[in-house]
C-alpha cells in the first residue's frame, strides 16, 4: 500500500491544521493507521492511531485533548485534526499503516507501510 500524507503548512501558535492520509493500492479496511512525527534532532514520536474497523483510537500524551484522529469512509482517508497548536508541535508528520495489537499501537515497529511525511511548522 502506498500512503500519501498532506495538509501540512505554517500556522501560528494556537491555530489549527488538518492532515490527511490517503492510501492507494489497498483500502484501510482491516488495518490500523497511525500518525507519527519527528522534530529536528529528535526521535520519531507517536501521535495518534485509529483502527479502521471499530474506530478505536489511541493518542500520545502530548497531544491528548488537542488532536483528533478520524476515518473518512467516503474518501478512504484518515485525518488528523490538530487544534491549539504549539511551537513544540513543529515536526514532519508521517502516516503509517499496520496491524498492531492494542498494546503495540504506539510502537513504530508495529507499522510496515509509511508515507513520505508532511511538514508542520508552528510559529510562536
Amino acid at each position: 500500500v502506498q500512503l500519501q500524507a498532506s495538509g501540512g503548512g505554517l500556522v501560528q501558535a494556537g491555530g489549527s491544521l488538518r492532515l490527511s492520509c490517503a492510501a492507494s493500492g489497498r483500502p484501510f479496511s482491516g488495518y490500523t493507521t497511525a500518525w507519527f512525527r519527528q522534530a529536528p534532532g529528535k526521535e520519531r514520536e507517536f501521535v495518534a492511531a485509529i483502527r479502521w474497523s471499530g474506530g478505536n483510537t489511541y493518542y500520545g500524551d502530548s497531544v491528548k485533548g488537542r488532536f483528533t484522529i478520524s476515518r473518512d469512509f467516503a474518501k478512504n482517508t484518515v485525518n488528523l485534526q490538530m487544534n491549539s497548536l504549539k511551537p513544540e508541535d513543529t515536526a514532519v508528520y508521517y502516516c503509517a499503516v499496520g496491524r498492531p495489537i492494542a498494546s503495540t499501537s504506539r510502537l513504530e515497529t508495529a507499522y510496515g507501510s509509511w508515507g513520505q511525511g508532511t511538514l508542520v511548522t508552528v510559529s510562536s
